[in-house]
């Protein structure tokens, strides 16, 4: 395997090499395991898809663009009540 360097702030290098040592890992271990946890934009999308097909099969439920905008709005304003 080959190395790459990636340029960030040292303070954000020193808290990840801190979390990778409480942790047990070198630094490059560390963001190796991080990077394998991480999904990418097209896996989001495809896992998203897969998700929405499975419970459409499941119990029919298939809500529109407008239903599921509804719906963010709703969750929306019961979690900012909530958090008052």
């Amino acid at each position: 395997m080959t190395d790459a360097n990636i340029r960030i702030p040292a303070e954000a290098r020193d808290r990840l090499a801190e979390v990778a040592a409480a942790e047990g890992l070198s630094l490059r271990a560390y963001l190796a395991r991080l990077a394998d946890s991480l999904l990418t934009p097209a896996e989001r999308a495809e896992r998203a898809e897969r998700t929405r097909r499975m419970l459409q099969a499941w119990n029919g439920y298939d809500p529109s663009p407008e239903e599921e905008a509804q719906l963010d709005a709703e969750l929306d304003r019961r979690l900012t009540e909530a958090a008052r």
